[in-house]
């Protein structure tokens, strides 16, 4: 199913008052629709707080069954924000207003959102539920590979939303998704599904996101940076991508979010390097396509001299079946194996080599600057 670009920081910034360029095709994330907010109001279009919650006798559990809409988002609304970003220059060279949404994650100012929501911003701001007026917000920490960023405001006794524990969610469950879709004026918009699949694996530019859930909860433009939480009000997921028709093949109701298992690594990692330099990934040394032939795996393509799958013996035409242990049917899960790892990280690789199944132990390198 092919996920098709969006205007980027995941979506077309609103204009500035005087006459400037606006952002009209994407450029951050060339395979996917990422979600910041258009900011032009669609005629028929509207925005309301439908809400959900979890139902008086769920015990938070992970089987499929009904959802209070409502008291789920009474329960997560005061933990949902707005977040908007001035975006002056980026790859496209655009000025304009980019808008997404935010989750609360302390009660002391912390908001995590997507990257490309706050890509190339000059400035940040966060308007909490309930309020009229933004704050301004300072940028932690970013990690691009994975689209997510910690964000800070000045302010105490907020509500952090609950993260559901890792594994908890399953195929069918019901789910809400909630942000700011299309930037329309007044509370979050809200929408209902189940989780459609687990695991899934999307390439983008900045190389590629795995383990994300795939849910049919309608998602749009500006829903980017929410959460997608369950009957009990806990958050399973961040809201990422969403897929759309091209003239020859039709998507209907696919979205993606970040799972909480990946959001809370992010998210704990972030907070070691506030202030400090971006993360390093991890760096293999190959160029990879996938299988034409319907197997499982990713092809090697090419092996760098001098990189650390050339120093251990990999070669072209090899297939990569798994990063340790984590399974792969194509080139964007070995890539975001590799890119969740850093810099002297020491991974297993098995590759199938003329039919015949072989295992390297390969320590990762520092990823070279690209120019």
């Amino acid at each position: 199913m092919p996920v098709l670009p969006p205007p980027a920081p995941g979506v077309p910034p609103r204009p500035p008052a005087a006459p400037g360029a606006g952002r009209s095709s994407p450029s951050r994330w060339p395979t996917l629709l990422a979600l910041g907010a258009i900011a032009v109001l669609l005629a028929g279009l509207i925005g309301a707080l439908i809400g959900a919650a979890a139902s008086d006798d769920d015990d938070g559990g992970t089987s499929a069954g009904s959802i209070d809409v409502k008291r789920v988002a009474d329960s997560v609304g005061p933990s949902v924000a707005t977040i908007s970003a001035d975006v002056n220059g980026g790859d496209e060279g655009f000025a304009g207003e980019a808008v997404g949404t935010g989750v609360v994650v302390s009660d002391d100012g912390e908001i995590l959102t997507n990257a490309h929501v706050v890509a190339d911003a000059s400035e940040i701001r966060v308007r909490l539920a309930g309020e009229t007026e933004p704050r301004e917000a300072e940028l932690v920490a970013s990690d691009v590979g994975n689209d997510l960023v910690l964000l800070h405001i000045d302010a105490d006794d907020l509500v952090p939303v609950e993260f559901a524990a890792p594994g908890e969610i399953a195929l069918g469950d019901p789910v809400v998704a909630i942000g700011f879709a299309l930037d329309l004026d007044g509370d979050p918009s809200v929408t209902q599904g189940i989780v459609s699949a687990l695991d899934r694996t999307l390439r983008t530019s900045d190389g590629a996101l795995d383990g994300l859930i795939q849910t049919d909860a309608a998602i749009s433009s500006g829903n980017s940076g929410g959460p997608l939480v369950d009957r009990a009000g806990r958050v399973v997921g961040i809201n990422t991508a969403v897929a759309r028709s091209d003239a020859t093949t039709a998507a209907t109701n696919v979205g993606f979010a970040i799972a909480v298992e990946e959001v809370e690594d992010v998210l704990a990692a972030l907070r070691d390097r506030a202030g400090g330099e971006p993360r390093s990934e991890g760096f293999l040394g190959v160029s990879l396509d996938d299988r034409s032939d319907g197997g499982q795996g990713a092809l090697i393509t090419e092996v760098a001299d001098g990189s650390p799958a050339d120093e251990v013996g990999l070669e072209q035409g090899d297939v990569i079946l798994s990063v340790d242990n984590s399974t792969t049917d194509g080139a964007a899960g070995v890539v975001a194996a590799v890119r969740d790892r850093e810099p002297g990280d020491e991974v297993e690789v098995v590759v199938i080599r003329e039919g015949e199944e072989q295992t390297f132990d390969v320590t990762l390198a520092e990823r070279p600057d690209e120019d």
